[in-house]
C-alpha cells in the first residue's frame, strides 16, 4: 500500500527513535508484509515463525528487534518494540481517514430536547438519541446509532453505525465502540414459577464503560440486574464477545473474539483471554491470567497461564497434548505387554491350580 508522502531511513529512524543499519537516504513510500513488500516499502518481523520470509523479503527497510541476526545488503530500523515502530511509519504515511462526509447534526437524526451535547459533536444520519443523554465534545455518533434515555457518553468517543447504547448506561472518554455492539442488553436472568414456566427478572442495573476501552464489532455486554457491569481503563475487546451481567473487567485486559463470561464473574488487571474462551460464572481470575484459545475456565484463577477443558496450568495442559498425540502408540506398546506378560504366566504356571467350573 502506497502513500502520497514518502520519507528517507533517516527521517524515519528519527521518527521512530530506532537505529538504522543501512542506507540512510533510502526513500520509503508504503508499508507491506514481508512476503509482497517492495523495495519501496516498509516492514516489520516479529514472529520467528516469517524467519524465511524475512530472509527473501524485498522490503526497502524492516523493523526488527535487537536479537534477530541481520541479513546482508538489507536496510534495518532496530526497536525493543518493531511492531509499534512500524505503525508510527504507517500512521506517519497514512493519517486517519475521515468517519464521515457528515458533520454536525444530520437533519434526519432525532435527538431529544433535554438532550445535552458538547462542542464539536457529530450525529449522523438516521441516528436516535433519547432523552436526558449527554455527549462530550468531539464525540462522533455514526449512522443508525441508538442511545437510550439517561446514558452519558464522554468526550472524543467514536460510536460507529447500528450500535446500540441502552438506558442509563455510561461510556467513558476516548471510547471506541465498532459496528453492531449492543451496550446494555438485559442480563440473562430467570425464575421458574410454581407452573414451571421461567419468568424474567427486571434488570435495573447499567453497564459502564471506563476511559480508552474499546469495544469490538457485534459484542454484547448486559446490564445487571441492579449494580454495575463494568469494563476497566484501557481494556479492549474484539468482535462477538459476550459479557454477562455483573462481569467486572479489569483495567487493561485483553479479550478476543467469541469469548464469553458469565453473570458476576470478575478479573484483575491486564487478564488475556484468547478466542472462543468460556469463563463459567461468579469466578475471579487474578492479574496478569493468561488463558489460551478454546479453553473453559471452571474455577477462579491465581496469577498464571492456562489451557485446556477444564483449565489448567498451561505447561501441564501442554504436556497432556503430547501424550493425546501419541496415544496410539501407547495403545500398541501395552497390547504388546499384555501379550508378552501372558506368554511368560504360561511358562511359569502353565497349569491351573483348580480345576475349571462346569
Amino acid at each position: 500500500m502506497s502513500s502520497t508522502k514518502s520519507f528517507t531511513l533517516e527521517a524515519l529512524a528519527t521518527l521512530t527513535n530506532c537505529q538504522l543499519k543501512g542506507n540512510p537516504q533510502h526513500k520509503i513510500l508504503g508499508v507491506a508484509d514481508l512476503e509482497t513488500a517492495t523495495n519501496q516499502d516498509a516492514s516489520f518481523f516479529s514472529n520467528a515463525r516469517y524467519q524465511q520470509a524475512l530472509k527473501n523479503s524485498q522490503a526497502g527497510v524492516i523493523f526488527v528487534d535487537a536479537q534477530i541476526p541481520l541479513v546482508e545488503n538489507k536496510n534495518y530500523l532496530i526497536s525493543d518494540q518493531p511492531s509499534r515502530a512500524f505503525q508510527l511509519v504507517v500512521d506517519a504515511l497514512f493519517p486517519p481517514r475521515k468517519l464521515s462526509g457528515f458533520t454536525g447534526i444530520h437533519p434526519t437524526a432525532v435527538v431529544h430536547e433535554t438532550v445535552q451535547l458538547g462542542e464539536g459533536v457529530t450525529i449522523g444520519p438516521h441516528a436516535i438519541i433519547d432523552e436526558n443523554v449527554k455527549i462530550g465534545q468531539n464525540t462522533f455518533i455514526g449512522s443508525g446509532v441508538f442511545i437510550g434515555p439517561d446514558a452519558q457518553i464522554g468526550q472524543d468517543c467514536i460510536i460507529h453505525p447500528r450500535v446500540v447504547i441502552r438506558e442509563c448506561c455510561q461510556i467513558g472518554h476516548r471510547v471506541i465502540i465498532q459496528p453492531g455492539a449492543v451496550i446494555g442488553s438485559c442480563g440473562f436472568g430467570y425464575t421458574m414459577d410454581k407452573q414451571g414456566r421461567h419468568v424474567k427478572l427486571n434488570q435495573v442495573g447499567n453497564v459502564i464503560i471506563e476511559d480508552d476501552v474499546e469495544i469490538g464489532a457485534n459484542t454484547t455486554i448486559d446490564r445487571s440486574r441492579f449494580k454495575s457491569t463494568r469494563i476497566g481503563h484501557g481494556s479492549k475487546i474484539d468482535n462477538l464477545v459476550q459479557l454477562g451481567h455483573g462481569v467486572s473487567v479489569g483495567a487493561h485486559n485483553i479479550i478476543v473474539a467469541q469469548t464469553g463470561i458469565a453473570g458476576s464473574t470478575t478479573t484483575g488487571r491486564y487478564v488475556v483471554l484468547a478466542g472462543q474462551v468460556a469463563v463459567a460464572g461468579h469466578l475471579h481470575l487474578d492479574d496478569e491470567v493468561t488463558v489460551a484459545g478454546k479453553s473453559g475456565v471452571s474455577k477462579s484463577l491465581p496469577k498464571g497461564k492456562y489451557g485446556g477443558i477444564p483449565a489448567i496450568p498451561l505447561q501441564e495442559y501442554n504436556r497432556n497434548q503430547v501424550f493425546l498425540r501419541n496415544i496410539e502408540t501407547y495403545v500398541q506398546e501395552l497390547k504388546e505387554l499384555a501379550k508378552r506378560l501372558q506368554a511368560l504366566t504360561k511358562q511359569i504356571d502353565p497349569e491351573p491350580k483348580f480345576p475349571a467350573h462346569d
